[in-house]
């Protein structure tokens, strides 16, 4: 194995390797994984090979991979298919389904009074807690708002 290119990609914490292979039969992504790992002695599982192209004919094969740092970048930045993404998306639905079946199983339903809402505790309420009267009108409250108003008139009178 020749590795003919090694880029470093700080934002994404890998680095981007091209290689050649020769080989007799196509390689496959299990065997570069573990060429690449002892070549660059980083672990298996921080490695992703992604393309291995060969041409007609011939007997080299060139190998794209990435190597990580972690095997936590490479879960968050490795590349998923169509099938994949969708079966993600559908364990997510499946998810929210099953907490807002539950939270309406927690709800009663449309005919059935709620058990803080039933007769019985209304009445025991009502009974301990003392009624507050309706509040009078206050005469003088009225009588300063009014003088406070003329007095607000006369003063735009004289401006």
């Amino acid at each position: 194995m020749q590795i003919i290119e090694n880029t470093r990609n700080e934002l994404l914490k890998r680095d981007e390797i091209n290689a050649l292979v020769e080989s007799e039969q196509n390689p496959n992504f299990e065997e570069m994984r573990k060429k690449l790992s002892e070549q660059i002695k980083k672990p298996e599982e921080n490695i992703n090979v992604y393309s291995i192209k060969g041409s007609f004919g011939s007997k080299e094969f060139k190998i794209k991979a990435y190597v990580y740092d972690s095997k936590d970048d490479l879960e968050k930045n490795k590349i998923k298919t169509k099938k994949q993404r969708d079966a993600e998306a559908k364990e997510i639905k499946e998810v929210k389904s099953k907490s807002a079946e539950e939270v309406e199983e927690e709800k009663p339903a449309k005919g059935e009074i709620p058990e803080e809402d039933k007769p019985e505790q209304i009445k025991q309420e009502s009974e301990t807690k003392p009624v507050e009267a309706p509040t009078e009108e206050k005469p003088e409250e009225e009588e300063k708002a009014i003088k406070e108003e003329e007095q607000a008139k006369e003063e735009n009178k004289e401006v």
